[in-house]
């Protein structure tokens, strides 16, 4: 099967890729001078070829080399074996035929008789030589009386001929052996019997031992293996990794799959609770999100290869279950009791576009570990693409996802029991979260109670933006906080997909959007997501990190009392912070 599809796959991998490089990448180096746009189109398509035609070709060498190996160790065999094979087979065969059929002793001599699981050995000779006596054949009374050879039930110890009161029969390749009774002594003359022997002694009889009541123990126990262990606990501390629990709501549809609940892009139209366990190594890098090693197609995020994941070495996905709103609600109540740095907090993550559900909920707990947050974490994952070409898919699904991510937060600041509730968002997320908190501010329900409201990176309208967050004046206790940055690549994308108007998150011409009653930010100088490729530069940088954990702790304000290192610069419009 493989040597058919085998090659055309990989050819047509082999195009796809080249097919994409061209697109996004050869075009682009147009403008460079010759030399230089040659060479790095060579060493682009390199790269980009040579570890796809491995991971192609590599399972078919391989399976060549192991054919060529099988062939070649049997006829070294055979070869080393042939080496005087004329020679020994008369000798081999004479040993077979000896082996097959043993001699067959003479009928009146007893020395011969063993045992199927002891040598034979010779019974000593009786002192007098008695009369010769036929031997008498097996009867079947031998059978039901117990008194077989012991190769059928067990009779004769060691260095025992037979039984004393009979004779057993062992058939063994076809022969039937005889046991025969003790010789009948001498009569003597007038029909009396002669005085037996002096200079022989009579060997007493010997008796088969009972059988056994009970099976046998066996010389080796088995052990059962043990049991599975059980699920880690909420913050269970492993030896090599910690349990994060990250509690979510998605409007996300199901997709078919054996092992899990699985999340896909489609829309489910309905809200969806439940709670995973996500595993931290220790040996953790603030603030990566480690994962396994993977090949993959640009801009598309189609996976050609991934290395194993190890939960000592990568964020896992222990556990996921789907909760309903009281069992959802027992947990988080559990975990705020316990909580002690962060007491009674919770925060709400809303992720961008080009997140799937699993990266969501890495990136939750990565924020979450990374601020040693010990109150209770929330996510909600709204039905991204989980691709860069998904772009236009995203901003639409964002925007239908309104109604139930406002359920939700209502659920999170009413009835978690939680006293503060930090909100943040990122990206596209931003559009989604100002919609919700522009229709929480106008009705003012009962009971919300929301402390900070983090806008990291938003892609947003800036006009759109500045007049819904004027709106919202009054509605976070503690305030809102814009990070800002000018090297994000998805906000410069989304800016000339919107026809070239800048979006809330950038920095157009060294200088943020500020809006009353709103701290910006400039991050610029620490974001590490110059690519932008998977656009997540504020959760990338430990200094952001530390802020946003700050923040949602004390909720201190202005930014340069948590920060001291921020500067801060005024302009006609107000002032803002910036990273130096």
């Amino acid at each position: 099967m493989f040597e058919v599809w085998g090659p055309i796959a990989g050819a047509a991998a082999l195009l796809l890729v080249a097919a994409l490089v061209y697109v996004f990448a050869w075009r682009s180096l147009g403008t460079l001078p010759g030399f230089a746009k040659w060479s790095l189109r060579l060493l682009l398509t390199a790269i980009v070829v040579l570890p796809v035609a491995t991971l192609v070709f590599l399972p078919k060498m391989q399976k060549d080399k192991s054919a060529i190996e099988r062939s070649a160790k049997p006829a070294a065999t055979e070869q080393g074996a042939g080496r005087g094979a004329d020679e020994e087979r008369p000798a081999r065969e004479a040993s077979k035929k000896k082996a097959a059929k043993p001699p067959a002793p003479p009928a009146d001599d007893d020395r011969y008789a063993y045992r199927r699981d002891e040598p034979a050995t010779a019974a000593p000779p009786p002192a007098s030589a008695p009369e010769a006596t036929e031997p008498r054949l097996r009867e079947p009374a031998d059978v039901d009386n117990g008194r077989t050879s012991p190769g059928l039930s067990g009779g004769t110890p060691p260095g025992g001929g037979g039984t004393a009161s009979g004779s057993g029969n062992k058939e063994f390749g076809g022969h039937t052996r005889g046991i025969t009774p003790p010789p009948k002594p001498p009569v003597a003359a007038g029909g009396e019997a002669a005085a037996p022997p002096t200079t022989a002694p009579v060997p007493s009889p010997i008796t088969a031992p009972p059988k056994p009541t009970t099976a046998p123990v066996p010389r080796t126990a088995e052990v059962p293996a043990p049991p599975p262990p059980p699920a880690g606990a909420v913050g269970e501390e492993k030896e090599d990794w910690t349990v994060v629990p990250v509690f979510y709501g998605t409007d996300r549809a199901r997709v078919p799959n054996d092992k899990r609940i699985d999340y896909g892009s489609e829309r489910a139209r309905k809200l969806e609770l439940g709670r995973a366990l996500i595993t931290v190594p220790k040996k953790h890098e603030v603030p990566q999100v480690e994962r396994p090693w993977a090949i993959t197609i640009p801009y598309f995020n189609v996976k050609i290869y991934e290395q194993a994941e190890d939960p000592k070495s990568h964020f896992t996905l222990q556990e996921l279950k789907s909760l309903s709103e009281a069992e959802l609600l027992g947990l988080v109540k559990q975990r705020l009791a316990a909580s002690a740095r962060f007491k009674d907090h919770a925060f709400v993550f809303i992720h961008g576009y080009n997140t799937t559900f699993d990266n969501a909920l890495y990136r939750t707990a990565q924020v979450a570990y990374d601020i040693k947050f010990d109150g209770a974490p929330f996510l909600y994952s709204w039905p991204s693409g989980g691709g860069i070409a998904s772009y236009t898919y995203d901003g639409v699904s964002a925007e239908q996802a309104e109604p139930f991510l406002g359920e939700f937060l209502k659920l999170v600041t009413q009835k978690s029991g939680a006293t503060s509730v930090s909100v943040i968002a990122h990206s596209m997320g931003n559009r989604l979260l100002l919609r919700v908190l522009q229709e929480i501010q106008r009705t003012k329900p009962e009971g919300v109670k929301i402390s900070q409201v983090i806008l990291a990176a938003p892609d947003v309208d800036r006009d759109s933006f500045e007049n819904i967050a004027s709106a919202l004046k009054g509605l976070p206790s503690g305030g809102i906080t814009l990070y800002a940055s000018s090297n994000d690549r998805a906000l410069e994308v989304s800016r000339r997909f919107h026809g070239g108007v800048p979006r809330a998150g950038d920095v157009p011409n060294g200088v943020p959007l500020i809006v009353p009653g709103v701290d910006t930010i400039d991050a610029t100088s620490v974001s590490m997501d110059s690519l932008g490729l998977h656009h997540s530069g504020y959760a990338e940088n430990n200094a952001l990190l530390s802020d946003i954990g700050a923040l949602i702790q004390t909720g201190e304000r202005p930014p340069e009392k948590r920060v001291p290192i921020l500067k801060k610069l005024e302009t006609d419009k107000g002032a803002f912070w910036r990273y130096p």
